[in-house]
């Protein structure tokens, strides 16, 4: 039987899911305000040193970034964790002594289920995939805002930008997995309750990072990312939605009108069952041809096809829903 939760736990998780979606929101913002604002205080030396060491530092995130067991073990992602519930799903056994690229399906608006279940140790990744090492890669400009940047490598993220994915490819030994959020802002955008969409026919950038590294493709779809939030779906051609693809094609990500359960943010209690699909081998290709990116991409949009419906029913879903790749 299930153990009722108390009130405090259910408090405690509602913070814990609260904080999390207030760094998403705003804490890149606070920590350049913060920063801007101790320079024109007595405290500027402290501003002015941390620049000055970031310079030097510049090139981290792209080169291994600053991952900490401490962080990505914080008991708040526990708490976290438990408030949809978000569970990770093992198909088949990875071997430790090969690299992945992940495929991580569907973006949704904030990828709770690939935020949990890779940068954090709450859903035992490590002991369900014992000598492989998950590295979440994201969005590459907010490497560059001050403290953020540390906060964020703490936690094993790294930027999603051909520096980095190689870097953790081919400088760390075997056994890496680097997650890839392959629908990316676009994606965002079409993330509605009920809807199974995911946007990767153009996408081929991952398939190639794999062929030219040798690095085994894995899908990952994620069922109940899109019933977290509501969303305000605007139409092609309106007004609001070419200012939202103006805002993403310069900035990097999409201003979605999104709603949650409580205070407007907070996600709806919807669990989210992430399912961690079967490699698709893949030879080593320093320069692969069109060709070839086209054949493994298309074996992999058939895998993630195939993955959502063998799981869709045990996960929720009715037979009847499709999965849309657009």
């Amino acid at each position: 039987m299930t153990k009722e939760k108390t009130q405090l736990k259910e408090f405690v998780e509602a913070v814990s899911v609260l904080q999390w979606v207030m760094s998403f929101l705003f804490l890149g913002v606070a920590c350049i305000v913060l920063m801007v604002y101790l320079m024109f205080t007595s405290l500027w030396p402290l501003p002015t040193l941390y620049f000055m060491w970031l310079v030097m530092d510049w090139q981290t995130p792209e080169r291994g970034g600053r991952r900490t067991t401490f962080v990505r073990k914080w008991s708040v992602w526990e708490h976290f964790r438990d408030f949809f519930p978000i569970k990770l799903v093992k198909t088949v056994e990875l071997n430790p002594n090969k690299n992945y690229v992940f495929g991580s399906h569907p973006h949704g608006i904030m990828s709770a289920g690939a935020f949990a279940c890779f940068s954090t140790e709450a859903c035992g990744f490590a002991e369900m995939f014992p000598g492989v090492r998950a590295s979440l890669a994201i969005l590459a400009g907010l490497f560059r805002i001050p403290l953020f940047r540390d906060y964020l490598m703490s936690a094993g993220l790294y930027p999603v930008s051909k520096p980095s994915l190689a870097h953790l490819l081919s400088k760390k030994g075997k056994g890496n997995a680097v997650v890839i959020v392959v629908g990316g802002a676009a994606e965002s955008l079409a993330s509605s309750p009920g809807v199974n969409t995911v946007v990767m026919k153009q996408r081929k950038g991952f398939v190639r990072i794999a062929l030219e590294f040798g690095a085994d493709l894995v899908p990952v779809y994620s069922f109940g990312e899109n019933e977290l939030f509501q969303q305000v779906i605007l139409s092609e051609g309106t007004l609001g939605r070419r200012l939202q693809d103006l805002f993403k094609k310069i900035m990097g990500f999409a201003p979605c009108l999104f709603v949650g359960e409580r205070f407007g943010v907070i996600p709806y209690r919807t669990p989210v069952t992430t399912v961690v699909g079967s490699p698709i081998s893949v030879p080593k290709c320093v320069t692969p041809t069109e060709e070839e990116v086209d054949h493994y991409h298309r074996l992999y949009m058939e895998a993630l096809t195939k993955l959502f419906h063998e799981h869709k029913v045990s996960c929720g879903l009715s037979e009847s829903h499709k999965l849309e790749i657009i």
